[in-house]
């Protein structure tokens, strides 16, 4: 019999099975934590499950059961409930044993065994246009955070951020930066609507100008205008005859601007990310693609299945058939590949490393993107079921009662870096996944701010804290917090907390499993309550040593499961406060 609760009771009810339903004896063994402690610690609902194939009673059938289970001592009462449900209160010293568990594996507790499972996170992936928003504050912390999760869970995990540095909006981030350094030179081009508005595009014209001079600046306003249709007939058309003048008129100097505005934003992007407490193991580059000819053999190969057609020059991929709305253009009557092609070729990249799990993490925007990338992913002939797409809802900020907007383009956005400022980092990474990433949030600056018990995470902080510093006035040797004895701990509360660490294990493989790290944030609310609750209700240090004792290692091993909880969320688990 396994010396875990749950699997021992699992086991028990195995033995059961094979003596009233020999037949059945494999079925699956489902345990839960019942929502009231009143239900006991574990409920199965085996007899249910079993009931119309076995054509007897749910409760008839659970009462064989629970007749037919083994004696433990670790297991105080098992009774049937309900419909027919079985559920198994543990013994108080079972109930009791994770406190030594937590304190022996520190901050290996909770963590699954290696899967061997090999996993992709792709998150953020903002085009490096500007400066990152709070927007993108909600995919970094739910892509970080899920990463987390799933690596605690077992898996092995590569954080990817996929950098969009070929295509448009890179010519219209260097078209931009170009005519703010003209400026400089009173070569004055009427500035396009749809360029990027903000600041940082003036301080990086500013920039060029003063390590280059006017090196960039041999053309007058009217070259630049030159066969330009006017904004007011088409701004998208005329923006992009101005891209097309940049191009002719700089020559070579085009790439050196266009790097430039890259390598500034994307460096700022970095920079504010590990800041944040987001890194990624690679930055992949959209350019590469082009550059080792993969966006060609990917649609060479679209093609040669049957899944391409020509029509007005361009070429198609039958999206429609795999569930899109409509068919998709993949390479352009002018040669040019769209920006699908290259995502088709990136996928196709990811599937050729080697993953298991592939997992795109994208703004809710983009769901009408998924059946398309699905689409090509089989028509490519690679299993699409590999692919899992995790859409994020943009975060909406809150200030003084006024929503702020966030438009790169125009330049009217709250940064990433701003809302880290204001309200902290650690407010910022808990905040952002305190809800299913697939649903509205809105942040309440106030609140994020407040040291208050409304404030989910000073809550969970000031628990860590207070125990940090109940620890600090015991002034004894927390190694020898291992070898106390247990059997103290049998109020009604130090039992809940006990079973609440028990389950921090199957928490950690419920959110890898369903994506979900709001599972842990909502899961360290509950502890530290319990925390809180116990510690307003009982003295810690009494003058009862063992009592003392066993009380310091329930308080030590909370301390522990809190720190590891927050660390999956990026957040820090401060000793005071």
């Amino acid at each position: 019999m396994s010396a875990d609760p749950k699997l021992l009771i699992a086991d028990l009810l195995r033995h059961a099975l094979k003596s009233v339903a020999p037949d059945h004896a494999e079925a699956p063994i489902v345990l839960e934590r019942p929502k009231q402690a009143s239900h006991g610690d574990f409920s199965s609902n085996l007899a249910l499950q079993l009931a119309k194939p076995m054509r007897r009673s749910p409760r008839d059938l659970a009462a064989l059961l629970m007749a037919e289970l083994p004696a433990s001592k670790q297991v105080a009462r098992v009774e049937v409930a309900g419909a027919g449900f079985i559920n198994f209160t543990l013994a108080a010293d079972a109930k009791t044993s994770v406190v030594n568990t937590v304190l022996s594996q520190g901050a290996n507790f909770g963590r699954g065994a290696a899967t061997g499972t090999k996993v992709q996170v792709e998150f953020v992936s903002a085009n490096p246009t500007g400066p990152l928003h709070v927007g993108h504050g909600r995919g970094a912390a739910y892509g970080a955070s899920l990463a987390s999760v799933l690596a605690f869970a077992g898996h092995t995990v590569s954080r990817e951020y996929y950098v969009n540095d070929a295509g448009r909006q890179m010519d219209i981030l260097a078209l931009s930066t170009w005519l703010r350094y003209l400026a400089g030179f009173d070569i004055n081009v009427p500035f396009p609507p749809n360029a990027y508005q903000g600041s940082y595009v003036v301080d990086m014209g500013r920039e060029i100008r003063d390590a280059h001079a006017d090196r960039f600046a041999k053309v007058t306003a009217e070259q630049v205008l030159a066969g330009v249709c006017s904004v007011e007939v088409d701004k998208e058309d005329h923006l992009d005859g101005l891209i097309a003048n940049a191009k002719r008129l700089l020559g070579e100097d085009y790439a050196w601007i266009h790097d430039f505005a890259l390598t500034e934003q994307l460096g700022d992007c970095r920079e504010d990310l590990e800041g944040f407490g987001v890194c990624f193991d690679k930055w992949f580059s959209e350019k590469s693609l082009f550059d080792t000819g993969l966006v060609e053999r990917a649609v060479a190969e679209l093609e040669k299945r049957g899944h391409i057609y020509v029509q007005d020059g361009a070429k198609w991929f039958r999206s429609s058939t795999f569930g899109d709305e409509k068919d998709r253009v993949v390479q352009r009557e002018n040669g040019l590949y769209t920006y699908f092609a290259s995502d088709i070729a990136y996928h196709l990249n990811k599937y050729e490393r080697g993953f298991d799990r592939i997992i795109d993490i994208w703004g809710a925007d983009h769901h009408g993107y998924i059946p398309r990338v699905r689409g090509a992913v089989q028509a490519l002939g690679l299993p699409p079921e590999k692919l899992e797409v995790a859409l994020v809802q943009f975060a909406v900020l809150y200030r003084n009662g006024q929503k702020a907007a966030m438009s790169t383009r125009s330049g009217e956005f709250v940064t990433l870096r701003e809302l880290r400022k204001d309200v902290g980092n650690d407010a910022c990474r808990f905040f952002y996944v305190l809800r299913k990433s697939d649903q509205h949030l809105d942040f309440d600056l106030d609140l994020a701010k407040s040291q208050s018990n409304e404030n989910p995470v000073y809550y969970i902080q000031y628990a860590h804290a207070r125990i940090c510093s109940v620890l600090a006035q015991w002034n004894g040797v927390e190694r020898d917090l291992l070898e106390v004895e247990l059997d103290r701990l049998e109020g009604e509360r130090e039992l809940a907390l006990c079973a609440r660490l028990a389950a921090f294990a199957e928490v950690v493989q419920s959110a890898a499993a369903d994506y979900a790290p709001h599972q842990v944030a909502f899961y360290l609310k509950d502890l530290a309550g319990e925390f809180h609750s116990w510690y307003n209700a009982e003295r810690m240090l009494v003058d009862d040593q063992a009592l003392m004792l066993a009380r310091l290692a329930l308080a030590a091993a909370v301390r522990q499961v809190l720190a590891s909880g927050l660390a999956l969320l990026g957040v820090s688990a401060p000793t005071s406060m």
